[in-house]
């Protein structure tokens, strides 16, 4: 997404792009899968901050790409519980709130008190530090920086989320909830800083949004925007090197040819670019030994039944969220862990055949240190089955028609994630925002960085950011 949304800008601005993807196909990580009937995206589920795709457009003033369609969702997330409890997030924080206490029985206005909370804390902070480098003297010689400095006491940058969370609610089953957000960037809530509390803003101010044709959609759109304003791509073309002359990077080699440019930006992984495409220079050895986030195991299962209790997002929660990712800060993947199924049959009929649904199933799982992969992954796939079955009342495992498995060996090994993890670094100390790579090389001229490895994060808006971010400082 970085790439894409980077080359868009590029060649809006007039520049000549050249775009060299390792990969037979654009987007990597979102892209899609299909079998037999069945189609599924492979990777990211959830659209929000739509805003970032539209600026492209505005940007790019295309004449015949049309804008990407979406759809804002009335129902952010159906939660089920253990116990039979079940919780419909509506997208309306109002109607949220009311259905929690009529659910859960916590005040609704605790409901929104902790989501003025992450709206106070993302404008206090979201603007300055994701959408510019932190790796510029002129970002903390702002004025906005100057109008933050008083408010970092309400950051909660000394406590953790799940801290935080038990300061608003006294419903264990909400402070899970709001800790789950700590997943959207691979962290742990009971780690992570209190500041990461501004992602709820991001569902409930901002939206959560499905776009026509599946998240795959947004890929194909931004790819024929970037063609129509010029960007020339070339598939199935793996970068071996940058080339690097007196300081500067000059271009970089493909099967053996030198490809001379006058900036080079990269969307690979940054730790498999200083390692593979910049073996002879000075590696940032604190930022490449940073703590990985987690990572997933994804089974995408063709289902012969429809569900009408279940939704475009769902979670089905563990019964001990602490214990689970203690397991996984261990290395380990927990026997009752949450399972998170996205459905877009549900939103695009034509995803499943008639009268069945396609499951992207998905937990999470620590990054790739060595376990024995294929050993866990039939164990958790029959923890799934048991739990998600006994929570549905109905056998899952008889209704599967068709199967693909997705684990953290072969999400690096299609998408260049070091070792699995999917959103790069994690976000478990209050410094982490600091140490992630910048936007640009501190030593080697006219060499730039985006994707979700190197600030502000990963995820799809984090990316796209990160594209707007190498824009402003090659033009601005």
């Amino acid at each position: 997404m970085a790439g894409l949304a980077t080359a868009v800008r590029m060649a809006s601005r007039g520049h000549e792009v050249t775009v060299f993807e390792a990969n037979t196909y654009p987007g990597g990580k979102l892209s899609e899968i299909r079998l037999g009937g069945y189609r599924f995206d492979a990777g990211p589920s959830l659209f929000t901050m739509p805003m970032y795709i539209d600026e492209l457009y505005t940007l790019a003033a295309p004449e015949k790409t049309p804008r990407l369609p979406y759809e804002r969702l009335p129902v952010v997330c159906h939660y089920f519980w253990e116990d039979g409890t079940r919780l419909k997030a509506y997208g309306d924080p109002v109607a949220f709130s009311k259905e929690v206490e009529a659910v859960l029985g916590e005040p609704a206005g605790r409901v929104l008190q902790a989501l003025e909370d992450s709206r106070f804390k993302y404008e206090a902070t979201g603007r300055i530090f994701l959408e510019r480098s932190l790796h510029r003297l002129e970002t903390w010689l702002s004025r906005s920086v100057a109008k933050a400095l008083p408010k970092i006491p309400r950051l909660d940058l000394f406590s953790s989320m799940d801290r935080v969370n038990r300061r608003f609610f006294t419903q264990p089953k909400m402070v899970q909830l709001f800790n789950r957000y700590a997943t959207y960037n691979g962290s742990n809530p009971y780690k992570a800083p209190g500041l990461l509390n501004i992602i709820p803003h991001f569902e409930y101010h901002f939206g959560a949004y499905y776009p026509q044709g599946g998240m795959v959609a947004i890929t194909r759109h931004l790819m024929d925007l970037a063609e129509e304003k010029g960007a020339q791509f070339h598939f199935g073309k793996c970068v071996d090197r940058i080339e690097v002359q007196n300081g500067r990077a000059e271009g970089f080699w493909v099967d053996g040819q030198l490809h001379r440019y006058d900036r080079v930006i990269s969307n690979m992984d940054v730790f498999f670019t200083y390692r593979k495409l910049l073996p002879d220079q000075p590696a940032p050895a604190r930022t490449l030994r940073q703590e990985k986030s987690t990572s997933a195991l994804i089974f995408y299962w063709g289902i012969r039944r429809a569900f009408p209790e279940l939704d475009l997002h769902n979670i089905f929660f563990s019964d001990d969220y602490r214990a689970e990712f203690a397991h996984l800060a261990r290395g380990e993947v927990y026997a009752d862990p949450t399972i998170y199924i996205n459905i877009s049959q549900k939103c695009d009929p034509a995803d499943a055949p008639e009268g069945s649904e396609n499951w992207f199933t998905m937990i999470n799982v620590p990054f790739d240190s060595g376990q024995d992969w294929d050993t866990l992954i039939a164990q958790a796939r029959e923890q799934i089955l048991r739990k998600v079955s006994r929570m549905l009342g109905t056998d899952i495992s008889a209704l599967i028609e068709c199967e693909d498995v997705l684990d953290p060996r072969t999400i690096e090994s299609r998408t260049g994630s070091h070792l699995g993890a999917l959103y790069g670094t994690s976000s478990n100390n209050r410094m982490a925002a600091f140490v992630r790579h910048a936007n640009f090389s501190h030593k080697i001229r006219d060499l730039y960085f985006v994707g979700g490895s190197v600030h502000p994060g990963g995820g799809i808006p984090l990316a796209l950011l990160s594209a707007r971010i190498v824009d402003e400082l090659i033009f601005l």
